[in-house]
């Protein structure tokens, strides 16, 4: 279990690292290298698309709320590993919700292979493989429910 427990506190410490570098970006402002970055800048925080109901965001509004939605989940995610790890939750529980996260960080670390650049990729790939380690290193069963289950 020792094993087992250094990988999921390198996962969520991964989690909870690579939420505050992602939420670094929402702190300065990206600066043109020429004309058309300049150009591309300006249209992206001043056109605005009308969505109906009142709703006219720009695109660098649309991109903040899915940085913001992608940094809340590496948060929850980091998070519910701790208060699992704290609470000393049930395996079978505990190895069933880390399964779920190596399948959504498995799957975003191939769309931030396919969309973005190395160092995002990176950061995914630490996450995924301290949690596939986890996943492999946890044990299914429960020790508590074996001894009951032998002294009946």
């Amino acid at each position: 279990m020792k094993k087992t427990t250094t990988w999921i506190k390198f996962a969520i410490a991964f989690q909870l690292v690579k939420a505050t570098l992602h939420s670094l970006s929402f702190f300065n402002e990206p600066l043109p290298a020429n004309e058309s970055e300049s150009q591309l800048i300006q249209l992206m925080t001043t056109l605005h698309f009308n969505f109906g109901a009142g709703f006219t965001p720009t695109m660098q509004d649309l991109m903040n709320s899915f940085s913001i939605s992608f940094s809340l989940l590496l948060i929850f995610g980091g998070a519910l590993n701790w208060f699992l790890l704290l609470k000393n939750a049930d395996p079978h529980l505990f190895k069933g919700v880390i399964l779920m996260q190596v399948l959504i960080y498995g799957l975003c670390l191939v769309a931030m292979y396919i969309l973005t650049f190395l160092i995002p990729v990176i950061c995914i790939a630490l996450i995924f493989i301290a949690l596939l380690i986890t996943y492999f290193t946890m044990p299914t069963y429960s020790t508590e429910k074996i001894l009951i289950n032998n002294i009946k």
